[in-house]
Parts: C-alpha cells; sequence; structure tokens
C-alpha cells in the first residue's frame, strides 16, 4: 500500500474549488471525491477540510446553502461564485507553471 499525500493549504483551497466547480457538494462529499478522483493518493482530513471551506467562503470564492444531504441530514452544500472561477483559473495557471519548473528541476539535476 503507498503513503498517503499531504496537502499543502493552497494546493487544498484549488483542489476544493475544482470538486465544487463541478457541481455543489457538500463538505464530506468533497473529501471522497478528492480521495476518489485522485485514486486514494489524496486524503482529506476534517480538521484541513473544514477551515478551508470556512476560508474560501469568507474570501468570496464559495457560497454555501443548507440542504438535505441525501442521509435524512442536513449539511451545508458549497457552490463556486463568479470570482471563484476566477480565482480557480489563476490557481491552475499557476500550478501548471509550477509543476513545469519542478520538472525541468527534476529532469536536469542529475
Amino acid at each position: 500500500m503507498e503513503p498517503k499525500s499531504d496537502l499543502l493549504q493552497g494546493t487544498l483551497d484549488m483542489l476544493i474549488l475544482k470538486i465544487v466547480a463541478l457541481g455543489p457538494i457538500h463538505g464530506y462529499g468533497i473529501a471522497q471525491r478528492i480521495r476518489q478522483i485522485s485514486k486514494e493518493v489524496l486524503q482529506v482530513q476534517q480538521g484541513s477540510l473544514y477551515p478551508a471551506l470556512h476560508r474560501l467562503e469568507k474570501r468570496g470564492w464559495l457560497q454555501a446553502e443548507w440542504g438535505e444531504a441525501g442521509t435524512g441530514r442536513d449539511a451545508k452544500f458549497y457552490a463556486l461564485t463568479k470570482v471563484g472561477r476566477k480565482q480557480l483559473e489563476a490557481e491552475a495557471a499557476n500550478w501548471d507553471r509550477l509543476a513545469e519548473a519542478v520538472g525541468m528541476i527534476l529532469r536536469t539535476a542529475e
């Protein structure tokens, strides 16, 4: 079994924005989707996820609304705002630039 990877705060924010961009979703669903899409390499703990969601909501990148979660319980569903969509685009572009730079170093630093 391969080790799980920890996420830096900025990376977690970007992943949350990307998952929420797919459609309104509650916190637990965000964590599950990140785990599933990453083939269980990335796991987000509640102690990291919920502070990040509150931070992104406070910045105006996400909006939240209470709704029924399908389990008979209410949950807070998050949706991407227009400002959040622009932030996601900027974060994704920066990530691509950073990944390319790291890749160049790894390919030449032997």
